[in-house]
């Protein structure tokens, strides 16, 4: 004669975390009594689908305790324990209900945060004391580094006070000065300068935020970083480039070309090449720009390091406007 299984109490809840739930029911001691004269009994727990209301197994087997995973935080989750004799005999227990835990405060909130300018939103992450103000986000950016990249002021002084290093770089050199003086965000560059930021801090090209600063083109922060004792001659650590040379190469913009000479910019250094500016701009076809640098000092007869003069350089890459700017000038 088959004897019926007792009804199970519902399994109890043990550790719960955001994306786990601990399940048990080795201590329900009217099942193990059954157990001793019933060998075999297996054990299941289900899970309740909120939306149809049915139930799926997620294990079966002969173990007391089994932990649920992969869960959603802040969710709630229904659960029932099976019990099946060696006979087929079965009998469900009550259903338990539990809640996951908040998911803990990290890296990814805190930057999500910076993204959207939530400055209360960085402020709970960073008292929460699970992340720290230096973590960076899959692209290599610390928090710093990205709300001075953003140009968002509040939040940069809000990371400053939780702690955040000024001149902390990224893998590839970059610090947050120079990205918000690329991006033209004088409020962020006042900022930053106030809480300690260097000028001659370099990248992993030897570049400073001053070089950075002209390939923005950002003609009212070059003017307040000069004015802040910014060196307008620094040269990078791979072409020996300044500023200046850096406008001839890219932009040709002759107006930040004409505030970096005013501030003593030499219109005649030479790179590792041998090349000045006047031979960059020839080269990329500047016109205006190389007018300019005539105008001001640059000395045409100049040669490379392979003995190429400036008018050869002009008549095999530039137009006729430089080449006639150049022969004028030997005549």
């Amino acid at each position: 004669m088959e004897v019926e299984v007792p009804k199970p109490d519902p399994p109890v809840v043990g550790k719960v975390t955001h994306h786990s739930i601990e399940l048990y029911w080795n201590k329900h001691h009217h099942l193990q009594g059954y157990e001793a004269s019933n060998r075999g009994l297996c054990f299941s727990i289900e899970e309740e689908d909120i939306k149809t209301q049915t139930y799926s197994n997620i294990y079966t087997g002969y173990a007391k305790q089994y932990v649920v995973t992969g869960l959603d935080a802040s969710t709630s989750y229904r659960f029932r324990l099976k019990v099946i004799s060696c006979t087929g005999c079965y009998a469900y227990s009550p259903v338990v209900t539990v809640s996951t835990t908040r998911e803990p405060m990290s890296g990814k909130h805190l930057h999500h945060a910076i993204i959207k300018n939530d400055v209360e939103g960085a402020c709970r992450v960073l008292q929460s004391r699970n992340v720290k103000v230096h973590i960076f986000d899959e692209l290599g950016f610390p928090p710093l580094m990205l709300a001075a990249q953003k140009g968002y002021q509040r939040m940069v002084e809000i990371l400053i006070k939780f702690g955040a290093d000024v001149n902390q770089k990224n893998d590839i050199g970059k610090d947050s000065l120079m990205l918000a003086c690329f991006a033209g965000h004088l409020d962020v560059v006042k900022c930053l300068r106030r809480f300690g930021a260097t000028w001659e801090s370099r990248d992993n090209g030897g570049s400073s935020a001053m070089h950075w600063a002209t390939d923005g083109e950002h003609l009212h922060v070059i003017e307040w970083m000069i004015n802040d004792g910014c060196k307008v001659d620094i040269t990078d650590g791979h072409s020996l480039w300044t500023p200046l040379m850096r406008v001839a190469a890219l932009s040709g913009n002759v107006k930040i070309a004409s505030l970096l000479i005013k501030a003593g910019a030499n219109v005649n250094i030479q790179d590792k090449m041998g090349k000045t500016p006047l031979m960059v701009a020839v080269l990329n076809s500047q016109d205006n720009l190389v007018q300019l640098l005539l105008k001001n000092g640059a000395d045409p007869s100049v040669t490379n390091e392979y003995g190429t003069s400036i008018l050869e350089m002009a008549k095999s890459f530039s137009t006729e406007n430089v080449i006639s700017l150049l022969e004028e000038c030997g005549r």
